[in-house]
């Protein structure tokens, strides 16, 4: 069993999907106290952020694991849209581009330390602007980086990818699982 201290529901739904056994607490921590524009040092903060938090309130009674997430379109930021027009913006820039997005995953158990940054690229095809304003209108872009949604609105999108999809939803799966028997 492990402690996954983030509330996003694709994490959770990712570690469902590779049978693995957790329970899920929230962590509050203010990324918005970080003080960079390079999307690597802003994901690998933001993760170290977390978990210091993580570990202060729940200790490491269970294994514990946390993450952070960024998209970079041109080597510009794209953290979770504040607000429709924001999103907009995002999107906007995504469109017919290529984008990166970077996940931290940190996994740490009283034998095992585990950082990992994994990074997923993508080249989009060009929005149909009818389906962009259905998104938008959906809310689904809400709570993800960059409103990206590799599952949902960007999957017939996607021209090409390198890189694991689970990365790209937020949390390295693969990456950890070699570690989750040694616990």
């Amino acid at each position: 069993m492990i402690l996954l201290a983030s509330t996003s529901t694709v994490r959770a739904a990712l570690l469902k999907e590779f049978g693995v056994n957790f329970i899920q607490k929230n962590v509050n921590f203010n990324e918005d106290a970080l003080d960079t524009k390079n999307p690597k040092t802003f994901v690998y903060q933001a993760a170290i952020g977390k978990y210091k938090v993580a570990f202060e309130n729940f200790g490491l009674d269970l294994a514990l694991l946390v993450a952070d997430t960024v998209v970079s379109v041109n080597g510009e930021i794209q953290r979770k849209p504040k607000d429709i027009f924001e999103a907009r913006n995002f999107l906007e820039a995504q469109n017919g581009s290529n984008l990166d997005i970077l996940t931290a995953t940190i996994y740490k158990t009283e034998k095992i330390e585990l950082i990992d940054i994994s990074c997923t690229y993508f080249q989009l095809r060009e929005f149909d602007p009818k389906d962009l304003d259905r998104y938008l209108d959906s809310s689904d872009w809400r709570e993800k980086a960059g409103g990206v949604m590799v599952e949902g609105f960007h999957k017939s999108y996607i021209k090409s990818q390198i890189g694991l999809r689970s990365a790209a939803m937020g949390l390295s799966v693969e990456k950890i699982l070699p570690f989750l028997e040694t616990i």
